[in-house]
């Protein structure tokens, strides 16, 4: 597949056939992460590889938790009924979790001191999506859950953190997806 294609033919993923992902294609997923450009090439990264269904309610459970937090002090209306099943149904869910400690020489900063190490753990899990529909499996970035009990679902070190949590598995149904013109978002200086 051309690069170019894999880019514009991605999309989020939330409905999942309930097949197995092969070991061989997580393999190639992870692979493709580790990867990703890092500041000072710290590879900031580690990854958990998540199919236990008992670990998948636990951070569905957190994640409903989250989800109740969050509309209640925003108020976002679609919120309420946003559905999260995808990660319980998901057959695998890669944990992309990063050090603070490899951040790159911006932790030495005062603006933005130490967000190298989510910048690296982003470019993770870019290319772990790209290499997942190479593959032909769909991906979902989840994002809507606390760290802390996050943290503890997974058994991380306390200076961890859970930077995303990547749904992966064959897609139940194609999407669709919009974008704006990148030239209406781009300004040049020259």
């Amino acid at each position: 597949m051309d690069l170019f294609e894999a880019i514009r033919g991605r999309r989020s993923c939330r409905k999942f056939q309930p097949d197995p992902v092969s070991d061989a294609d997580i393999e190639r997923i992870l692979e493709a992460g580790n990867w990703a450009p890092s500041p000072a090439n710290q590879q900031p990264w580690e990854f958990v590889v998540i199919t236990s269904p008992g670990i998948k309610e636990r951070i569905f459970a957190e994640s409903e938790a989250c989800k109740t937090k969050l509309f209640e002090r925003s108020g976002w209306k679609w919120l309420e009924k946003f559905p999260i099943d995808f990660v319980r149904e998901a057959p695998v869910i890669i944990a992309v979790v990063g050090d603070p400690k490899k951040s790159g020489a911006d932790m030495f900063l005062d603006e933005g001191a130490g967000r190298g190490y989510l910048e690296g753990c982003s470019a993770a899990v870019q290319n772990m999506m790209l290499a997942a529909h190479a593959l032909g499996l769909g991906t979902l970035w989840f994002s809507l859950y606390e760290a802390g009990p996050v943290r503890q679902i997974l058994g991380l070190d306390p200076g961890k953190d859970p930077v995303a949590l990547l749904c992966v598995g064959r897609p139940a149904s194609a999407a669709a997806s919009k974008r704006k013109d990148f030239r209406e978002k781009t300004t040049y200086l020259r």
